[in-house]
């Protein structure tokens, strides 16, 4: 009956604005637990106004970024807050629930981490369902106060919890590809029976609720969303023998070619490569956890430049695995798999609008002009963000995706 309907409607309503007050409590309870201040509060900045490119408001942006305003939470003040769990956890993750829907389908995330703990928190605290399940491999090298603030929110949150076996990540060499290894085995062996499992770095930031991504991921069905590209000039990584040896760069250790030849990958595997971040069944994930060619596969790739970049590419083409892409399938690019939208400076202005952040190594760190595109692409999440490189895009990116939680009930 129609005033059944208006009872409903104006129900709905009242629960939409009861609820939007407060999920934005929850946004400005890390300003309280850290005691640092929003800028788009601090500075007025209407995140509706910088979705829509209105130019005054993305002027605001650019005079914070000058003033360089931002001045984030320390290390020691992460390891502070985690010292009283119940006080740390009431002030936002006890509030986060899921609905059934979620629920039903569990996620699973690997966060490989090494430095900034209060980006490190934000990402979980934007990630963070209590039905999930989390695994933080922190970087052997990382900072005693690093370490103990990441101990802190796996002793404070109950489904987060550290790698039982940890690496000294090298760039480019065989640990970071054993980083994420470590934790797919520990997220096995979990009580948590998830479909699905994420890996991240500490400058991922979601573009997409969990409630979307387990829509996107249903439609998956069973299938991967890894990148994988034949490999063209990239056969080098492979065809010698590689040693780590000290680096005149920040990334000392680093894997240096010799001339011994290495013999062809084992079981005739043909070879892909793509990009160290996935997204995977666990049906997938028990098969490179169980199966002797992945074990084979794993050894040889020791002494290969950036294992991690070809490793998910390649098993996840080999005939028979579960979720297998054809080899004779289109290559998946990074603009194809949704796993990772990652702008390069090489290819700005030919695949996509030019960094208004700052680039670094090619790799573009967003600013907030990039914040309509990143939520309108379609890919799960965003890499790289940086509050000190624009401090404004990470709380406008916080702000929709609470809006959008909550969106679904004014639509009913």
């Amino acid at each position: 009956r129609q005033s059944d309907w208006e009872y409903m409607r104006v129900r709905c309503k009242l629960t939409f604005f009861i609820k939007l007050f407060y999920i934005y409590y929850i946004l400005y309870l890390n300003m309280i637990v850290f005691e640092w201040p929003r800028l788009t509060v601090q500075y007025e900045i209407n995140c509706t106004a910088i979705y829509e490119m209105e130019p005054v408001e993305l002027g605001k942006t650019l005079a914070i970024r000058k003033k360089k305003s931002y001045i984030g939470p320390t290390d020691e003040a992460v390891v502070n807050a985690t010292s009283d769990c119940d006080r740390f956890v009431s002030q936002g993750y006890g509030a986060i629930q899921g609905s059934d829907f979620e629920r039903e389908f569990p996620l699973a995330f690997s966060l490989v981490v090494h430095q900034d703990v209060a980006l490190v928190e934000r990402l979980l605290r934007a990630i963070y369902m209590p039905h999930n399940i989390y695994c933080i491999h922190y970087d052997l090298k990382s900072s005693d106060d690093f370490i103990s603030a990441m101990k802190g929110l796996a002793r404070c949150i109950p489904n987060v919890f550290i790698a039982s076996k940890l690496e000294r990540v090298q760039y480019a060499g065989i640990s970071r590809l054993k980083a994420d290894l470590n934790c797919l085995s520990d997220l096995l062996d979990s009580e948590v029976k998830w479909k699905y499992v994420i890996n991240l770095c500490g400058q991922d930031f979601p573009l997409r609720t969990n409630a979307e991504l387990v829509s996107d991921l249903k439609e998956l069905k069973g299938r991967n969303m890894v990148e994988s590209k034949w490999p063209g000039g990239k056969q080098w990584r492979w065809t010698f023998h590689h040693l780590l040896k000290d680096s005149n760069s920040e990334y000392y250790n680093s894997p240096v070619s010799t001339s011994e030849m290495k013999s062809p990958p084992p079981h005739n595997i043909d070879m892909f490569v793509g990009s160290a971040y996935f997204t995977l069944s666990r049906e997938f994930v028990v098969f490179v956890h169980q199966s002797s060619l992945a074990r084979d596969f794993l050894a040889w790739s020791e002494d290969t430049y950036s294992p991690d970049e070809h490793f998910w590419a390649t098993l996840i083409r080999v005939p028979g695995v579960p979720g297998e892409v054809p080899r004779s399938d289109p290559e998946i690019s990074e603009l194809i798999s949704k796993t990772r939208l990652v702008k390069w400076s090489y290819l700005e202005r030919i695949l996509y609008p030019p960094c208004t952040g700052a680039s670094i190594r090619s790799v573009c760190i967003y600013g907030a002009a990039e914040l309509r595109w990143l939520l309108k692409y379609g890919h799960w999440f965003a890499n790289k963000v940086d509050p000190k490189v624009d401090p404004v895009l990470m709380e406008c990116l916080e702000e929709k995706l609470a809006e959008k939680r909550l969106s679904n009930c004014l639509a009913k």
